[in-house]
């Protein structure tokens, strides 16, 4: 058995690296936590160039897929780029259309999606009650317990969060055009929401490698009784014990991606989550009091960490999934 990315994957992937690197994104991240979605609106464009957001829909609606493990590839990069927007919530929009079967929804909504022409945002039962970015996505999908889902006719009330670039809004209520009703709903949002767990992994996991390679970089330069501090024995403990966490939350990102069980999934979430928000406290005590700056640049995925962390999971409900995952059922 294979256990190493394809030449292709590994293509696509250095593909999304440079187009990012060369895309200016923390400025179009400040630009989109001021409210101006248009350098974020470019840049989507221009990932959805790659086929990016074409690996969610099946090929039956303009898409490429369902393609997990190359979708959480691209997902890796984008996190260690800081890139903004609904990018999981669309992701997870188009498995809930797909799985829903209905010929109709599917046209309406996959192929604007799948070019990248349109964006999604939706909350799910079970998931956080708010949904990222309603005022720049185009649509705003919402799944009630009971089963329902609905367009939303209007993003809601904002409301305050730690990362001023994922801006949170409370769905109108009961409002908006109802799509579809009944148990298959409720299937397809469970589909839609181990997605999102698992893509939002894939995004702590890059978070987590941004961080610690400008905290190594640092340690490098900064000096103390002219030395740098990356010679001292506790900061290169520190350091190691992040670069750990990160080496061994990987392969159970890449193993959810292949298997996407929900057990799984939660383990792969459970580790990036922790590790990523890891790396971000090692870097604040290593950079000191400049860590703290909203002119430096790490402030933006030291203010990502935490909530992607908490997004489509929570630490206690991802030990929750993955205890009842392992756990027999009584008799």
């Amino acid at each position: 058995m294979r256990f190493l990315l394809t030449d292709e994957q590994s293509d696509f992937a250095r593909t999304l690296r440079s187009l990012l690197g060369s895309a200016q994104v923390p400025a179009a991240v400040r630009a989109w936590a001021d409210g101006d979605t248009g350098p974020g609106r470019t840049l989507w464009s221009r990932l959805a160039g790659t086929g990016l957001f074409a690996l969610a829909v099946p090929e039956a609606y303009e898409g490429a897929g369902p393609l997990p493990l190359e979708l959480s590839l691209g997902f890796v990069e984008l996190g260690r780029a800081g890139a903004a927007g609904p990018l999981v919530e669309s992701a997870a929009a188009s498995v809930l259309l797909s799985e829903l079967a209905d010929e109709a929804l599917a046209k309406r909504f996959l192929p604007g999606l799948a070019r990248g022409e349109a964006s999604a945002t939706l909350t799910l039962p079970g998931g956080s009650p708010y949904a990222l970015d309603a005022d720049a996505a185009t649509y705003c999908f919402t799944v009630s317990p009971a089963g329902e889902l609905r367009l939303a006719g209007g993003p809601g009330e904002l409301l305050r969060s730690t990362d001023p670039a994922r801006r949170l809004f409370l769905p109108p209520g009961e409002e908006g055009e109802l799509l579809a009703a009944g148990p298959e709903v409720l299937r397809a949002a469970e589909a839609a929401g181990r997605w999102a767990r698992l893509l939002t992994a894939a995004q702590c996991l890059g978070v987590g490698e941004a961080l610690l390679a400008r905290t190594v970089e640092y340690a490098r330069q900064r000096t103390q009784f002219g030395t740098p501090i990356g010679s001292f024995q506790a900061v290169k403990h520190r350091l190691a014990d992040t670069l750990l966490a990160l080496e061994f939350a990987r392969p159970l990102v890449w193993a959810a991606a292949l298997s996407p069980a929900p057990g799984a999934v939660a383990a792969a979430k459970l580790s990036a989550g922790e590790a990523s928000y890891r790396a971000a406290m090692t870097a604040l005590q290593l950079h000191g009091a400049v860590g703290y700056t909203e002119e430096l640049d790490l402030s933006l995925w030291l203010r990502r960490a935490r909530p992607l962390r908490d997004a489509w999971g929570t630490p206690s409900a991802c030990r929750a999934e993955v205890l009842r995952s392992v756990t027999p059922p009584r008799r």
